[in-house]
């Protein structure tokens, strides 16, 4: 019988200081909460179901692909698993409830959590954790048997209880169908006017149903965000994660401290990562491929052997053998074919980069088609806007593109056509043909000596 899984999202974090849904903060390009929503899903629970509310059309268009359930008025945590009850309705299994703001946890230790009730044939399972410094949390309290006897509120808890390093994460794992029977039953009288998840607890064990507990094996799993230095911390613990994976994998990192991977990311064996790489989105790396230093790639693809170096890449895609950089900048919808080059302070936006092609420095090309084989010289500029609209420009195989020449488009040079360095090229090149567009020169003997006599005169 398979799991589901509630994800409470619908709290407004206001010691996040900002106009954001708390849950919608991201870690490496990620909103937070879809880290427990697909630590949830990798468990195998389903369905998945968020409670949202404050800010929830915010948090849903982050979760478009995921049930939700609104939480009109923030009631507390018991009210908010009240509020799903009806997407529940054919579940009669275990039950993870989970906590939006702790984006660490993983599939292993839910999968853990949902084992440790069902073999137990609990009523329910309470993750709890062992830390440094227990303040704030409900201390867990364990029989001789090293049992679960109950939690202590910090509050109510004596002085030896206070000094229980075990607490409770917020975390829990239900038979379905009696925790719907009960939440129910809570009331508020508290001073926040209430209702707890926590009291669920309390209720099956006055009712002696069985509530077993078990530690998490890491307490940074279960580490909550309510302040952007706690988001920090998770950030860091995050990338020390990914990192590791990658490196045990076969990539090179000559710093893992000053690499940022997002979970999307996938790299080939043989990678080098230098300091100040950033790969974020659906970013794809292949073999053999070196990145950085100081290069962002975001939503794009890498292909083997490839190089990018000081540069920014979104939305790309850069073919085996391709270098980048330094100081490039490639666009959305750009391509590099295999082998080419885009070089030095060259940005290019949706263009095509053909086989072997260079575009070594210092150029614009912008809603271009270039060809193979084809060199564009430093300076060159598509001119693809007219204030209007957007123009394409087409380079075929084998052309060259002198220095400084004004492509304005639309306009084609054709297969081996060559252009004049500093020409304006407004009209179609023929293959094979040399297009010349500039003035001529003029050399006026002794200008120069003139004029510092007039200066010195003056």
């Amino acid at each position: 019988m398979g799991a589901s899984a509630l994800i409470l999202a619908a709290g407004e974090g206001t010691r996040m200081r900002s106009r954001l849904p708390k849950v919608a903060h991201e870690i490496l390009g990620v909103p937070m909460v879809r880290y427990v929503v697909d630590a949830a899903r990798a468990s195998g629970c389903d369905p998945v179901v968020v409670v949202t509310g404050h800010g929830a059309e915010t948090v849903e268009r982050l979760l478009e692909d995921v049930q939700t359930v609104r939480q009109e008025q923030q009631l507390g945590t018991g009210h908010a698993v009240q509020c799903a009850q009806e997407a529940f309705a054919e579940a009669d299994g275990s039950l993870v409830v989970l906590s939006g703001d702790s984006p660490l946890i993983t599939s292993e230790t839910i999968r853990a959590l949902v084992g440790a009730r069902e073999s137990a044939r609990a009523a329910a399972a309470v993750l709890t954790a062992v830390l440094a410094d227990p303040t704030g949390y409900g201390r867990i309290v364990r029989d001789e048997a090293g049992r679960l006897a109950r939690i202590v509120e910090e509050k109510d808890a004596s002085d030896e209880e206070r000094a229980i390093r075990e607490v409770n994460t917020g975390f829990y794992c239900f038979d379905a169908r009696v925790l719907f029977e009960h939440v129910h039953l809570l009331d508020n009288a508290n001073a926040q006017g209430e209702f707890y998840l926590t009291d669920v607890i309390d209720v099956l064990r006055r009712e002696q149903l069985p509530v077993v507990a078990i530690a998490a094996s890491d307490s940074a799993e279960v580490l909550g965000i309510n302040n952007r230095a706690q988001l920090a911390e998770a950030a860091k613990v995050m990338q020390r994660r990914i990192n590791r994976a990658h490196l045990l994998a076969g990539v090179t990192m000559r710093d893992p401290e000053l690499v940022w991977i997002g979970p999307r990311v996938t790299i080939g064996r043989d990678v080098t990562l230098e300091p100040m790489t950033f790969l974020m989105g659906d970013t794809s790396i292949g073999e053999g491929s070196v990145i950085g230093p100081d290069s962002r790639i975001t939503d794009s693809v890498v292909g083997e052997n490839a190089v990018v170096d000081s540069s920014i890449v979104e939305g790309s895609c850069v073919c085996d053998g391709v270098r980048i950089g330094p100081r490039a900048y490639l666009r959305p919808g750009t391509v590099v074919r295999p082998n080419a080059k885009v070089g030095t302070s060259v940005e290019v936006k949706n263009s095509l980069i053909g086989e072997g092609s260079k575009v070594p420095h210092l150029s614009y090309i912008g809603d271009a088609e270039i060809g193979a084989g084809v060199n564009v010289g430093a300076g060159t500029i598509t001119c693809n806007y007219d204030g209007r609209s957007k123009h394409r420009t087409v380079i075929e195989d084998g052309a060259f593109v002198g220095s400084d020449t004004m492509l304005v488009a639309p306009v084609r040079i054709g297969a081996g056509a060559v252009t004049g360095a500093g020409s304006t090229i407004t009209r179609d090149v023929p293959a094979d043909a040399l297009a010349v567009e500039r003035s001529e020169q003029r050399v006026i003997e002794g200008w120069s000596k003139r004029r510092r006599e007039q200066d010195d005169e003056e």
